[in-house]
């Protein structure tokens, strides 16, 4: 009988160790970049596979000893060799300081034309903020002047990192958030507005802005097209739930906003498509409660109409998860993020870059 408990005790150990093992296979924090000297803040970034396999990630990187979204901070680029497993130790600078308070959330972007668009924002008040792009032709080495994307207004545009989208049609497409000020104050409720390129950046487009007769706040939206040839906008919204609406010609007009099946603080979410099944990703805090964890993927196979495979990847009561940018390999998906804690008061001085495979996606 002893002899019979010691090897269940033994084969219990190998299946937790096998589990354990596989859920390190199906998910594993890859980098973490923390705040220093001279260094207060990491955040919002982007990545970009380039043509010799490398994957280079580019984030806010302030410097300084503020952590406010107006305190100075440059463009900062990692690379990995690996499919994202490990990452180079040393920052390399993409683009200094531009603006008279910083430059800041990335958006990259490989176009159909084989160049790619770096796009983020230089931010010289709190009433002067507008999303750039620069174009790269030899894999991310060097840039061209940047080129801005709003032209027709003044005033301060919030661009999320991991935003810009190309349509199959060829056209560039972005939302932005345009916050008012009073009295030169930032003010947190936006109206919503896209922009549009069709010569591959080079001038850029007004369309109309989202219909809004709420009183629900809206502010940092996203756009994934779907397959039936309409464009979602996903928008940071309070409320409790993430707001929708919808463009029939390419982001030129807009549905009225409309609450989504999404339950969410007011948090920006995420949503990408799995080139591999062709299904969306949903990356978001999932919870009513005006927290930013847990951190939670989930998979539709409808076009957001129902949402499955849900599950938490950070949990930690006292983390703050946003600002996520999505990527993918060949076998895996990249996520990009902040990852901070409420106590030590590092909400988006942290971020994360965690490596899952595309069939956890799917575990059920």
């Amino acid at each position: 009988m002893k002899m019979y408990n010691t090897i269940k005790l033994f084969s219990c150990l190998l299946l937790a160790f096998f589990a354990g093992s596989t859920a390190m296979a199906q998910q594993q924090l890859a980098l973490q970049l923390n705040p220093g000297e001279d260094n207060p803040r990491n955040s919002e970034g982007d990545f970009i596979t380039l043509k010799d396999g490398r994957i280079l990630f580019v984030y806010s990187h302030y410097t300084g000893k503020s952590t406010s979204d107006h305190a100075p901070a440059h463009l900062a680029g990692r690379y990995s060799s690996d499919g994202g497993k490990t990452w180079t130790q040393q920052d390399q600078l993409i683009v200094e300081r531009e603006g008279d308070m910083n430059v800041m959330s990335v958006s990259l972007l490989r176009l159909q034309n084989g160049k790619i668009a770096l796009f983020y924002l230089k931010k010289n008040s709190e009433t002067d903020c507008i999303p750039l792009v620069r174009m790269s032709s030899d894999e991310a080495k060097t840039w061209s002047d940047p080129v801005p994307c709003i032209t027709d207004r003044k005033g301060y545009f919030v661009l999320n990192n991991n935003r810009v989208i190309q349509l199959k049609n060829g056209r560039l497409l972005m939302a932005v958030a345009l916050h008012t000020s009073l009295n030169g104050k930032w003010q947190g409720k936006a109206s919503l507005h896209s922009y549009y390129s069709d010569d591959s950046g080079a001038t850029w487009k007004a369309g109309s802005t989202v219909p809004n007769t709420t009183d629900i706040v809206t502010q940092e939206p996203g756009v994934i097209e779907l397959k039936d040839g309409r464009v979602m906008m996903f928008i940071r919204a309070s409320g409790g739930h993430q707001q929708l609406s919808y463009s029939n010609d390419k982001g030129v007009t807009w549905s009225h906003i409309e609450t989504s099946n999404i339950e969410s603080p007011l948090s920006p979410a995420s949503i990408a498509r799995i080139p591999k099944t062709g299904d969306l990703l949903l990356v978001w805090n999932n919870t009513a409660a005006q927290v930013r964890t847990p951190l939670t993927v989930a998979v539709s196979k409808d076009e957001g109409k129902t949402w499955q495979h849900v599950r938490n990847i950070e949990t930690d009561p006292d983390g703050w998860y946003c600002y996520i940018a999505i990527h993918f390999t060949k076998k895996d998906v990249l996520l990009g993020y902040c990852a901070g804690n409420r106590p030590k008061r590092t909400h988006l001085s942290v971020t994360n870059i965690t490596r899952l495979t595309q069939k956890s996606l799917y575990k059920k």
